[in-house]
């Protein structure tokens, strides 16, 4: 039996958008206003690639199947992406499809040269899901865009829309908040720490785009959420963005742009995890060809004196929370990212730069044990908001 994959009773949680297309939908996660802001293709392909969508129904169907077009990616001389679709029952994963098929885009680094090689659509189905009604949630690849083309439950089947019941965190990062590299798309780190911490993940991470733009902000304030986190930091090394000068004054605007939305909610300031080849020395970082990253060296000294390093950019972010707070913004909290993967973790960087997925899983725990944990900063409160 064919269910109705938009106005219906199916929801795809995580999705502000989708492109439509005469085949599908493919969920982006950005609302429709902000399509003009978006500065570059690079970051158009990070919208659309869904880390944290999943497609939620309440059902007793004991199977389920999507046909799904995906559009993944690999960089040449670097591990291709996992492309995996996970299924979670009552908050349980309790099964995991890696798929070969699908469109994949083929980049080189060294040439910024771009090709395309084709694939077909293909359909992931799960088994055994049993005959009673069951939460479940589909969640689609966080490595590449997917155009749903069809959703299916046994004939019969009763399908009712999702219960929200839970706290609802929305949190934006750069590429160790998206995870690529993580084992499967439940398995990114937010996703781990929002299954521990009882609440339902808005993940507004996008690979490479972590520089603190405004319509990013705006889109976090304009939606209904108890809790907000940032992990900033890594891409303003990564892309040489922001300045000593500039970097402070941007992350205030964020704060501020959300605050004039969310007065009360708890803000969760991260900054950087550990980087050894930024820690002391400034960007743009670049691969360098044979699977890893380097900084660019080189340049006069007096025109890098206002460049940023992690070292420094982790003592900035430090210095505006708590300045803020010193104004009363006094549920405003920073979290070291060297807690969440430091030095002793240096071995599970698989490039220099980015967590394998056991790293992300690590982080997700520890990011919960801190975060929803007892006098932690989002800790449960003693009335979460009900949403129908």
């Amino acid at each position: 039996m064919d269910v109705a994959l938009t106005e219906g009773p199916v929801e795809i949680v995580g999705a502000l958008d989708f492109d439509t297309t005469d085949t599908g939908v493919a969920p982006r996660r950005l609302p429709p206003w902000t399509r003009p802001q978006v500065p570059d293709l690079f970051m158009e392909f990070m919208v659309s690639l869904p880390s944290g969508v999943r497609i939620a129904l309440r059902t007793d169907t004991p199977w389920i199947e999507l046909d799904v077009m995906p559009t993944g990616f690999e960089v040449m001389r670097m591990p291709a992406p996992v492309v995996a679709y996970d299924l979670v029952v009552d908050g349980t994963r309790v099964d995991r499809r890696v798929v070969d098929f699908g469109t994949r885009l083929v980049i080189d680094l060294a040439t910024f040269d771009l090709s395309l090689r084709a694939g077909d659509v293909g359909t992931v189905r799960f088994e055994d899901l049993g005959d009673g009604m069951k939460s479940v949630e589909l969640w689609l690849s966080q490595a590449a865009a997917s155009e749903l083309r069809a959703l299916r439950v046994a004939d019969g089947a009763r399908v009712e829309r999702p219960e929200h019941t839970q706290r609802r965190w929305a949190h934006y990062g750069s590429s160790i908040s998206h995870c690529v590299e993580a084992h499967g798309p439940s398995d990114v780190w937010p996703a781990v720490a929002a299954r521990l911490g009882g609440v339902e993940l808005l993940q507004l991470a996008f690979a490479g785009q972590c520089h603190l733009d405004q319509f990013v902000a705006r889109t976090i304030g304009q939606q209904s959420v108890d809790l907000v986190s940032l992990k900033v930091g890594i891409n303003v090394v990564n892309a040489n963005s922001l300045t000593e000068r500039t970097f402070p004054s941007a992350l205030h605007g964020f704060l501020d742009t959300v605050r004039e939305h969310h007065p009360d909610v708890p803000i969760l300031v991260v900054s950087p995890i550990v980087c050894p080849i930024a820690e002391t020395h400034p960007g743009p970082t670049i691969p360098d060809g044979k699977g890893s990253f380097r900084v660019v060296e080189g340049g006069p000294p007096e025109l890098r004196a206002t460049d940023l390093t992690l070292q420094r950019i982790r003592t900035i972010v430090a210095e505006v929370v708590a300045g803020r707070r010193d104004r009363g913004d006094t549920n405003l909290h920073h979290l070291d990212g060297l807690t969440l993967f430091g030095p002793d973790d240096v071995g599970d960087l698989h490039d220099g730069l980015h967590p394998s997925g056991d790293g992300y899983l690590r982080m997700g725990e520890r990011f919960a044990a801190h975060a929803f944990g007892p006098g932690g900063p989002f800790a449960l409160s003693p009335e979460p908001l009900v949403r129908r």
